[in-house]
């Protein structure tokens, strides 16, 4: 066996909690930019296909289950 010396780090707690809000804040940005997409996606699809009103709601709903089984695998 090899004796290896560890050497003890000082975390700067407040360094830390800084760089986690801040990764934070950047994966609430990019999920925001990714909904925008998407429901312009959805937008066009609706309006490039003449959906009448019933139609445009299953595709809303359906996206809407979507989110909602993603929400449940994250967690």
């Amino acid at each position: 066996m090899r004796n290896i010396q560890k050497h003890p780090q000082k975390v700067d707690d407040d360094a830390l909690v800084a760089l986690l809000a801040k990764a934070k804040q950047e994966e609430r940005k990019d999920r925001a930019l990714m909904t925008s997409v998407r429901l312009d996606k959805l937008a066009t699809h609706i309006a490039s296909n003449e959906l009448n009103g019933v139609e445009a709601a299953e595709l809303l709903r359906r996206e809407a289950a979507r989110y909602e089984h993603e929400s449940q695998e994250v967690h």
